[in-house]
């Protein structure tokens, strides 16, 4: 038994390692290290009360432990006014297992952390949060702080919290390396920008993270390479994406799989409008979605973009496999969109057992331009091949009944033929933004039929 043990964990790290560049999280444990000293917030004049400030506390237990300790915020509600910015150290952990209540009107970020290694953020009864209070900012129509930002961090996990409401983004990942974020839950207000995940850097594992917002719900940001994104919930989300893409883009060995979207802008997009570079050696592979605006959009003349200098980012070598949803409408929006730069069309783009239909109507189109590739309405590549692959007007393929591999399908579903995708028992229905958003408990289930990787630390 311990044999079979074994070699399970082994196939099990070999399948996520193939999707990476490394190990990620952080080179030491919890227990050998960080909580030989623990710094806790209570002892450096913190105070356990919402109308309290904390963040000075913070800051304190941080300095007195930020070279091998945990900056502990044991289980309690503390307000916070003071942002803090958690620079350098080495080896160190935070444990949240309060409730953090935003009280402070600044812009900037809650919490940044910034330039430090094998750190660890996490709650050890899954039930630490940060609540942004950002309703009181949007009913306004105003934004506010950030909840966290980690820059340059490496090797490093975040797990079993939840952030909450923010004025502004939840949490971004800006060029950090071997990192690990999981059991994670973010739920914001339904509106365009307060993104969910915004990541760059490379080497990081992102999985089993349910995200509720109107905007990004898992990002990649430039620069980018070697991330294995899976077991991702967007449950009233924007949906997941790459960009917006400008100047100098350098995007590769990204991997999304695994990806449940309901009741969201999109499944997923790829936004450009000009600028220069390469997106290249990716793949999106089960994808399973619901209610959703748009689907599979790649869009190189993106104009909520200001258009950048440089003939388009270049998209090549891009596969998108084994995708079952619906969409609102297909008429109105195709839900196979493909439409890359005039000055720099895509090749390689693999379009393979992507089915769609649609809620409303009897019919949907594909379109697509300046793109090369198989399926969908993707042209074939010129026979001279190479990087001779010239721009072309948009051309369509309009459908008139359900995709074929899903009338071969022939199961019950909400048209003849149409397997429908299925749901999970905590889609959302609706989303505030004008009112308070309730604190939710980290779920256990991220992607239908998928268990999480890791048991939650509060079970």
């Amino acid at each position: 038994m311990k044999l079979l043990l074994v070699l399970v964990s082994l196939l099990y790290y070999a399948a996520v390692n193939a999707q990476l560049s490394g190990r990620v999280g952080p080179t030491t444990t919890r227990r050998a290290s960080k909580q030989g000293t623990v710094c806790n917030v209570l002892k450096y004049g913190g105070v356990a009360s919402k109308t309290s400030d904390v963040g000075p506390a913070i800051a304190s237990a941080f300095a007195a432990c930020k070279n091998g300790g945990t900056v502990y915020v044991p289980p309690g509600e503390y307000g916070m006014s003071t942002w803090v910015s958690l620079s350098g150290g080495k080896g160190w952990a935070m444990q949240l297992d309060g409730i953090i209540y935003r009280t402070g009107s600044q812009n900037g970020n809650m919490i940044y952390i910034e330039k430090t290694s094998d750190f660890e953020l996490y709650s050890s009864t899954s039930r630490g949060a940060i609540q942004g209070y950002g309703y009181e900012f949007h009913k306004d129509g105003k934004y506010g702080a950030r909840i966290m930002r980690l820059s340059h961090v490496t090797d490093f996990s975040i797990h079993d919290i939840a952030l909450v409401d923010a004025p502004q983004f939840h949490l971004t990942l800006d060029q950090c390396t071997n990192g690990e974020l999981y059991n994670t839950v973010i739920r914001g207000g339904s509106e365009g920008g307060l993104d969910g995940v915004d990541v760059s850097g490379s080497n990081i594992w992102i999985h089993d993270v349910e995200v509720s917002n109107r905007d990004e719900c898992i990002t990649i940001k430039n620069t980018a390479n070697h991330m294995l994104i899976e077991n991702i919930y967007c449950n009233w989300s924007g949906g997941c994406a790459m960009g917006s893409l400008g100047l100098d883009i350098d995007i590769h060995h990204i991997v999304y799989n695994n990806i449940y979207t309901v009741n969201s802008n999109q499944m997923f997009m790829i936004k450009s409008n000009g600028g220069n570079g390469t997106v290249h050696d990716c793949s999106f592979t089960n994808f399973v979605g619901r209610k959703n605006a748009y689907t599979l959009d790649i869009d190189g003349h993106w104009t909520q973009l200001k258009l950048q200098p440089g003939n388009g980012v270049l998209y090549r070598d891009l596969t998108f496999q084994n995708w079952t949803a619906t969409c609102s409408d297909g008429s109105r929006r195709a839900p196979i969109n493909v439409v890359c730069p005039d000055g720099q069309p895509c090749y390689n783009i693999h379009i393979d057992n992507v089915n769609v239909w649609t809620e409303s109507g009897n019919r949907e189109y594909y379109k697509c331009a300046n793109a090369y590739g198989s399926g969908a309405c993707l042209k074939a590549a010129p026979g001279s091949g190479g990087a001779n692959y010239p721009s072309y007007a948009a051309s369509t393929v309009t459908l008139n009944a359900t995709p074929p591999e899903m009338e071969r399908a022939n199961v019950e579903g909400n048209r003849a033929g149409f397997k429908t995708p299925p749901t999970m028992a905590a889609d959302l229905t609706s989303l505030q933004l004008s009112e308070s958003i309730p604190i939710p408990t980290v779920p256990t289930s991220f992607f239908p039929g998928a268990t999480p990787y890791s048991t939650l630390l509060g079970h």
